[in-house]
Parts: structure tokens; sequence; C-alpha cells
């Protein structure tokens, strides 16, 4: 029997709370984050999309594109306390549940309706929280994620195994799962737009020149992923990184980074019910040459404020910048959860 897999992705998350819970925002360009010339945009409703606006951008760029949108400063723990109460809608209809950040997961939903639990939760969030979310489903993870996607916001696809071929056949390579900027480049250089394009491809050269992520790109646009939805597995770390499109050598830039990622790693790791012990920064320069630093904590946290204190930190102190920045990473590792007996240090 085929698996049935929902994913369910909350529409504009941070900027859909501000706007339920003022009604005063709601049509208008809301952008959360980005405030300061060198701040980041964390999320910006569709309204503010309309205008180019997406997260990471720097708040500079932001206000360019869109000068009368309304920056408003992030509010994690209302996104926290509003994301625990959507998890609670989730655990209603599946015990088999993989929390992917503050505000997506995936569902499995195997010998049940799919259909009838989708229409379901997106009623429960409508009518309890006020929010809509967009739902895909499909027999596999990268196909329910594909499917929540191609119809936002409110929408509700399914992508059926007879017809995933011929779906994925024209979708741009980007849309599958894993496949960033850089890799997207690679690919082109192959000759390689469209999934089609790899659907046609040899699979030897594939994993040739990228090893086994060549065949998981392969297999992929053919909509084959076995991997499960894992809702009791133990990570050793949770992280988030970015390469920039140009280098960088304003630390205070690089500072935002870092508190942006923090939000979001804080979030990840409450839905989770993690805490976490290590915090890792990782600098990437323009001669690709990487270094890192750590601190291990005598108390665990998932706290925003005090992972990007540690992360600030280890940024301003720990490294000598003397040349210009191409990737800026930040991990939490050494991950327990909080019954866990601790084994108290302080390491740098």
């Amino acid at each position: 029997m085929d698996r049935a897999i929902i994913h369910i992705d909350m529409d504009a998350f941070y900027a859909s709370v501000e706007q339920r819970d003022n009604p005063n925002l709601k049509g208008k360009p809301v952008i959360i984050g980005g405030i300061s010339d060198r701040g980041v945009v964390c999320a910006a409703s569709y309204e503010a999309r309309r205008f180019g606006i997406h997260s990471a951008m720097p708040g500079k760029t932001a206000k360019k594109l869109c000068p009368n949108g309304i920056y408003l400063p992030v509010n994690m723990k209302k996104y926290k306390d509003t994301s625990r109460e959507i998890h609670k809608i989730f655990r209603r209809y599946s015990n088999i549940i993989e929390p992917i950040s503050i505000d997506e997961a995936f569902l499995d939903v195997s010998g049940k309706n799919p259909i009838k639990i989708a229409k379901d939760i997106k009623t429960d969030i409508k009518k309890e929280q006020d929010l809509t979310a967009s739902i895909g489903i499909s027999y596999n993870k990268f196909l329910a994620k594909l499917a929540s996607d191609m119809d936002k916001p409110d929408g509700l696809t399914i992508i059926k195994k007879e017809e995933a071929i011929e779906i994925l056949k024209p979708l741009s390579v980007r849309k599958l799962w894993g496949v960033g900027p850089m890799m997207e480049s690679e690919l082109n250089r192959l000759g390689l737009y469209y999934i089609e394009d790899i659907q046609n491809y040899d699979l030897d050269v594939l994993v040739s020149l990228f090893g086994k992520r060549g065949k998981e790109i392969y297999d992929f646009s053919f909509g084959i992923d076995y991997r499960p939805v894992e809702y009791n597995v133990s990570n050793q770390s949770i992280g988030e990184e970015e390469t920039f499109s140009g280098d960088i050598e304003d630390i205070d830039y690089l500072i935002e980074y870092l508190k942006n990622y923090s939000l979001n790693l804080s979030s990840k790791l409450v839905i989770k019910g993690y805490l976490g012990r290590t915090i890792t920064v990782k600098l990437k320069y323009n001669d690709f040459t990487v270094e890192t630093r750590s601190i291990t904590l005598n108390i665990p946290t998932d706290d925003e404020i005090e992972i990007f204190e540690t992360a600030k930190y280890l940024l301003s102190k720990k490294f000598t910048i003397e040349k210009p920045v191409r990737l800026i990473g930040l991990t939490v590792s050494n991950l327990i959860y909080p019954d866990d007996p601790l084994q108290l240090s302080m390491e740098i």
C-alpha cells in the first residue's frame, strides 16, 4: 500500500500572525525584520512579496523595493505560542509527525483518508487561530512538500503516483529537494534546466559528478523518495547558512544574519522539543577557506537571545576577519531533551 503523506506549510506565517492580531494591517505589505539598513527580512506578507521582497533579503534592499511597507520587529514569543497551538491540531490527526520548522510539518496518515484530514486541519487552523495553511498530499515527502507550494496561499494540492512524472517534467531543477542556487548553477552548466532534462540524463554521469547527491536528484526527478516521516528522530544538530551574492566585509551585517538564524533555530528547537548546548559559527571567505568557532554551554538552551548573544560573541571575539566573507552559518548541536542528565562544562 502506498503511503499517504501530508505536508502543511503555514502561509506567510510571521506576517499573517501580525495581520491577524492587528486588523489594520490586513491587505497591506507587512515586513517582519529588516527595520534597520543592516537588518535582514525574516518574513513578508503576500502583499509585500508582490514588490519582490523575500526572507533573508537585506532591509536596505527591501526598503528600496517597498518604501511604504510596514516594517515590524520580530515577536518570536507570539509566533512560538501560535505554533504550539497549531502543532496541537496536527496531533489530533496523526502521531507520526515530523516538525520541519515553526510553520511547517509532515504527517504520515497512511491507511486513513488524507483529503478529509487535510481539509479538517485547514478548517481547525482557520477556526481556532484565524490563519491559513497550504497543504500538499502525496505518496512521499518530496512530492507532498512540492504540492504544498503549488497553490499558495490557502491551497490544497494532491500529486498522485500516476501523474507525478508528468507534473515534474516542466518544473525548474530548483524545485528538486535540496537544490539551492549553487547546485542549480552546477546543473545548468550541464545543460540541465528543467526536471525533464534530468529524467533524460545519464545517471552514471550525475553520480560521477555529485556522488550520492547525484543519485538522489535523479530519483527525485522521477518522484522517488523513500524517506520516512521521522517522528522520533534524535537530531545531532540543526543549523542554517547562506552563501552571499556578493562578498561581505561589514561585521554588523554578519551579526544581523546571526540574529535571524538565532530566531529560526530557536523556533526549531522549541518545536522539536530539544535544548542545545553547543553553538558554532562558521565563516567561508572569498578564497574558499573555512573557519569555525564553538562554545559549549553549561546550561542547554532553546532561547533565541542566548543563542544570538553567544554567536555574536564568537563572531566578534573569536574570529580575525581579515578577508571578505562569502558564507556565514550558525549551528546548534549537542542536543538533548529537557529531562536528560547534564554534564556541566564550558568550552571555547
